[in-house]
Parts: C-alpha cells; sequence; structure tokens
C-alpha cells in the first residue's frame, strides 16, 4: 500500500513561512495600482518627452540669435576702430598743416571731419590746448568723442549675452525634462513586469518602487516651465 505523507511534510505546506496566495480581492486591487502608474507614466512620459523636444528647439534658436547678434556687434566695433583711425589720421594731418600756418590746407581737413568728431574737437579747442599743459593730447581722449557703433556694438553683445545666457537656461530645462522622462520610463518598466510576480512582498514591493519614480518624475516636471 502507498504510504500516507507523514505529519512532516504537513507541516511544511501550511507552516509560517509559506506564502498565502493573493486573494482576487488582493490580485484586484494590485491590479488596479499598476495600471493607474502605467496610465500616469504614460502620458507623463510623451509629455515630458515632448517638453524636452520644444526646449531643444528654443536652445537652439536662442544660440543661433545670440551667434547673430555676436557677428553684429564685431561688423559694428570693426567699423568703429575704423572710424576711429580715420579721426585720428585726418586730425594728425590738421594739427600738421596748423602748426604749419598751412591755414587753408588746415581748413581742407577740418571738413573732411566726421560728424561724430567734430563735437570733440570743438570741445578740445575750447580747453586751449595749445596753451594749456593740462589740456587732453587729443579730441579722441575728449568725453564728447561718442561713436554710436561703439555704443551699438556693446548693445549687441549684451544682447546676444542674454540670448546665450536664456539657451543654456532652455537646455537645463530640456536636460530636466529628459531626467523627468528617465523616472518615469522606470516607474513604466517596474509596473509593467509587476504581475509578473505571484511572490505578493515581491510585487507589491515593485509597484511601490514604481509609484515612488512616478512620483518623482511628475514632481520634477511640476517645477518646470512649460513652452
Amino acid at each position: 500500500m502507498p504510504e500516507e505523507p507523514g505529519p512532516l511534510g504537513a507541516d511544511a505546506a501550511v507552516g509560517p513561512t509559506a506564502e498565502r496566495p493573493l486573494s482576487r480581492h488582493q490580485e484586484r486591487i494590485l491590479e488596479l495600482v499598476a495600471t493607474i502608474i502605467l496610465a500616469v507614466a504614460t502620458v507623463g512620459t510623451a509629455w515630458s518627452g515632448y517638453q524636452a523636444t520644444r526646449w531643444s528647439g528654443v536652445q537652439a534658436a536662442d544660440y543661433v540669435t545670440a551667434s547673430g547678434l555676436r557677428v553684429e556687434s564685431t561688423k559694428a566695433s570693426t567699423r568703429s576702430g575704423q572710424d576711429r583711425l580715420f579721426d585720428s589720421q585726418v586730425f594728425s594731418q590738421w594739427l600738421n598743416a596748423y602748426d604749419a600756418g598751412n591755414t587753408s590746407l588746415a581748413a581742407i581737413y577740418e571738413r573732411r571731419f566726421r560728424a561724430e568728431f567734430r563735437p570733440a574737437f570743438e570741445a578740445w579747442l575750447a580747453t586751449d590746448p595749445f596753451h594749456n599743459t593740462s589740456a587732453p593730447p587729443g579730441p579722441l581722449y575728449m568725453p564728447q568723442y561718442v561713436s554710436a557703433d561703439a555704443s551699438r556694438s556693446e548693445d549687441l553683445d549684451a544682447q546676444a549675452a542674454a540670448m546665450f545666457g536664456a539657451g543654456q537656461q532652455a537646455n537645463e530645462t530640456g536636460d530636466q525634462y529628459v531626467l523627468s522622462t528617465v523616472f518615469l520610463a522606470s516607474a513604466l518598466f517596474l509596473a509593467g513586469i509587476a504581475g509578473r510576480f505571484e511572490w505578493r512582498a515581491a510585487r507589491i514591493a515593485i509597484l511601490v518602487t514604481s509609484a515612488a519614480a512616478l512620483g518623482l518624475g511628475i514632481l520634477n516636471m511640476i517645477r518646470l516651465p512649460v513652452n
């Protein structure tokens, strides 16, 4: 006759270390939790990826604008340098003619003065530079000597710096959205595999971890600007 299982076999089947199967109610609750996580994480991942792409476009546009402003600033600075060199040369010729007593030639050079240079020249003459030893060495050193191109170059350079800073900020924002996508993708993965585990403790632990990753991703997105 076949031997009946002994007391040891019965104890092993119902011992305190045996894992009880999930009840139908518990199974439905865990499935509902997993479904909610999957739904929220899916929408969040799509939104986060969309925002990351948008901010990447903003970054590129800001960098292009900053580059264009830098080019215009350089052009204005070059024109300013050329004008300063012209003013210096014409003034030197005027000074030589004036010193030689050739007033007609000095008048010719004076007529060649640029409009921006003339106020500085007149202000310099008002200091009595030929008798006043403390007078500035020339009109280029007068506060009245102002170059519109030099001012424009500085303004454009400041705008370029601001646009470049905005591009860097957009890049950082895009990176943060990518980080949120990583958290949300992790939540998706964990919620997706949780149903494969029959062990209740393991499934609950995976779902809790998934929910934590989902929360981190959502919280990180909430604090970020939207484009």
